[in-house]
């Protein structure tokens, strides 16, 4: 079995043992028939930037997130989510990627041999353009209900390494702890499981 075909195993399995409200099951038929969720990159250059890339950085943050809301200081600080919100905020998080990166070709020269190649990499073409946190919000809103705590974890998972008013990301973390736990699981996996290519 491949690694997509791996990781796309397991997020199902996550999915469906965990994320049971209305809709669910609509928003499941639709990653795996309907779009590229599975096969796409999670970025152009970076982390994630080879076929399913998406679907492993998703996973990634899953793990990442739950291992920090069992951790003592999450635990102390009385972070407790169910898994159903868990897993609909870590392994839904980048939805917006869908349908935006595209295989391009580009001619590079080997160093070894001195001989240009063609080689490809992934280009990023965004077909609805309404922002990041927010367009997956917008996205999966179209299938099921979420919590407001749930909206701006979503919205505001980039932290203050997004274009956000820093204010505003300040404030959504005081006032909904969630999203900062997904912040902080998203920045683990990006800048330390994964990494740039």
């Amino acid at each position: 079995m491949s690694a997509v075909e791996t990781n796309k195993a397991r997020f199902t399995k996550i999915f469906s043992e965990n994320i049971r409200r209305e809709g669910a099951d609509r928003l499941l038929e639709y990653l795996t028939t309907g779009c590229d969720f599975f096969t796409c990159p999670a970025s152009a250059r970076y982390h994630g930037a080879f076929e399913g890339g998406l679907c492993a950085h998703s996973l990634n943050v899953y793990d990442c997130l739950v291992s920090f809301l069992e951790s003592k200081a999450a635990k102390d600080l009385g972070f407790n989510y169910s898994p159903d919100t868990v897993a609909t905020v870590s392994l839904l998080h980048d939805v917006c990627k869908i349908g935006c990166y595209k295989v391009s070709y580009r001619n590079v020269k080997d160093d070894q041999h001195n001989v240009w190649q063609r080689v490809p990499f992934y280009e990023f073409s965004d077909p609805m353009p309404y922002g990041h946190g927010e367009k997956s919000v917008y996205m999966l809103s179209g299938y099921l209900r979420l919590t407001r705590e749930e909206a701006f974890a979503i919205r505001y998972h980039m932290g203050f390494s997004g274009v956000e008013e820093k204010r505003d990301v300040g404030a959504a973390f005081e006032k909904y702890p969630l999203a900062y736990a997904l912040s902080h699981a998203d920045m683990m996996a990006t800048f330390f499981l994964e990494g740039k290519e």
